[in-house]
């Protein structure tokens, strides 16, 4: 399978970096090819300024984003949950890269749109310090509303798994270890 793994934590020394790493060697392991980037080594303005009104040049590293996604046939994104949302790097990657045209176009005549990204998967793995049913009773799952249902699903890609490992604060060695485990598990 072709794999598109994007770390989407700011720093690539986090617990979602070795979430990553593991996930990378275990699917190149496991006979996979997988291109693998990292947002916080990645350079590119992730502010829309204009909106969609004016689109600026895409920099070198999102240009690469960009033909990872139409490469791939899975899509694996790695974040933290923070203030329930994802961080704003990652939502400034989103706007950057998934724009209109490439990901999706919008009919003129009716509020329908064509999903340029069909044919593919994801896996969304995310890491938060809450309890889960928390972030479900309280937030409503509202990073997952925004990455997977108004993103991933609305661009057309389908279906969306979801990973989520809560109370991370609490963890100590052993456990973040059980999860890597658990990890190169889920990738055979």
């Amino acid at each position: 399978m072709k794999i598109y793994l994007l770390l989407a934590h700011p720093n690539s020394d986090s617990f979602n970096g070795k979430i990553a790493e593991t996930y990378y060697n275990q699917a190149l392991q496991s006979g996979h090819e997988v291109r693998f980037q990292r947002l916080g080594e990645m350079q590119f303005d992730p502010i829309l300024w204009k909106g969609y009104t004016v689109i600026p040049e895409l920099e070198p590293d999102l240009k690469t984003a960009q033909e990872n996604i139409l490469w791939c046939e899975h899509w694996v994104i790695v974040y933290p949950m923070w203030w329930g949302s994802v961080p704003a790097l990652f939502k400034g990657f989103l706007d950057r890269t998934l724009l209109p045209g490439f990901a999706f176009k919008y009919h003129k005549k009716d509020p329908f749109w064509d999903k340029y990204l069909k044919g593919r998967s994801a896996h969304i793995i995310t890491t938060c310090d809450a309890p889960n049913i928390y972030i479900r009773w309280q937030y409503h799952r509202s990073d997952l509303n925004t990455v997977k249902q108004a993103t991933l699903k609305f661009c057309g890609i389908k279906p969306v798994r979801v990973t989520r490992i809560d109370r991370m604060k609490y963890k100590n060695t052993q456990q973040c270890e059980k999860i890597l485990k658990k990890i190169a598990g889920m990738v055979k």
